[in-house]
């Protein structure tokens, strides 16, 4: 991977763990030396089914890495409503008001978790707090939550780096009109 990657790795962890250099240290040791990330983390990595030097390695990581710094929530894709919030109201990127989460409660607890999610991120936008994938291929859900001024930084370091950060609960684009002839 390129210097530039690494640097967008490195503002993503700096984004998303301003707290904590551990993340981009970790991001940066799996980007300049997969084979010793890959030794140090073997037992993590494996439980991924990683066990040699990947492309996206640099990216697992930062995954791992804001896990363990309770910045992140891995959620299964068929995760219960209830479990998903109880998740996401542990990360310590949270909503600081309580009432952030009133929107819950009414709530029937059998949506589908993509629905739930694309529900929980318009509701939390609404208060100020992005909730955001780092996408990693799999049939989870890596979920993050950053200020709204922050999603599209998340997103563009996400596209320099190779992989993607969606944002959910986006309003859907204006359709396009249809050309004038």
């Amino acid at each position: 991977m390129s210097s530039t990657v690494r640097d967008a790795l490195v503002a993503l962890a700096a984004l998303l763990a301003p707290d904590a250099p551990d993340v981009a240290d970790r991001v940066t040791s799996a980007h300049d030396a997969p084979a010793t990330y890959l030794r140090t983390h073997a037992d993590r990595l494996d439980d991924r089914g990683i066990d040699e030097p990947l492309p996206e390695l640099a990216w697992i990581a930062l995954v791992d890495a804001l896990t363990d710094h309770d910045l992140l929530a891995e959620v299964d894709w068929k995760e219960a409503a209830g479990e998903i919030v109880a998740q996401l109201r542990s990360l310590r990127s949270g909503p600081a008001d309580p009432r952030a989460w009133d929107w819950f409660a009414g709530l029937a607890e059998d949506l589908p978790a993509y629905d739930f999610l694309e529900r929980a991120g318009r509701e939390l936008r609404a208060t100020g707090t992005t909730l955001a994938v780092l996408d990693i291929e799999s049939d989870c859900y890596p979920l993050v939550l950053l200020p709204n001024e922050h999603a599209d930084t998340l997103r563009e370091l996400a596209t320099a780096t190779g992989f993607t950060a969606g944002v959910l609960g986006e309003p859907a684009p204006p359709a396009t009109p249809p050309p004038t002839s």
